[in-house]
């Protein structure tokens, strides 16, 4: 089983920049043999795609309304995969939450869920 540790968020003005980590953690959990994403979920929406990333990092996949701006990608070592925002907009404010799935473009997450962490883009 996997446990997943969010962290990274706060408030930042539009335009802005944040970068998300998410720690992975758990007895038998290979963290190199997966792909890893980010997803969202903003007020009164449901949770959605944001980003993947293969296991050896070689292969990203965006959602279309952060492609440019944001980047994921992962240390293998540390067991931590990366989320860089950059040119933030106020409808990126979400609680970003990663997890294990099951293809970048599968769109399947396949562990629990974490607490996530609180993005808000606002002036």
């Amino acid at each position: 089983q996997v446990q997943l540790e969010e962290s990274g968020g706060g408030l930042v003005q539009p335009g802005g920049s944040l970068r998300l980590s998410c720690v992975a953690s758990g007895s038998g959990f290979i963290f190199s043999n997966y792909v890893m994403t980010w997803y969202r979920q903003g007020p009164g929406k449901e949770r959605e795609f944001v980003a993947a990333i293969t296991s050896a990092g070689e292969v990203t996949n965006y959602a279309d309304s952060v492609k440019g701006r944001f980047t994921i990608s992962r240390d293998n070592v540390k067991k931590t995969v990366f989320l860089q925002m950059d040119s933030l907009k106020t409808e990126d404010t979400a609680v970003y939450y990663c997890n294990v799935d099951r293809g970048i473009y599968s769109d399947s997450p396949m562990a629990s869920w974490g607490q996530g962490t609180q993005v808000t883009v606002s002036s």
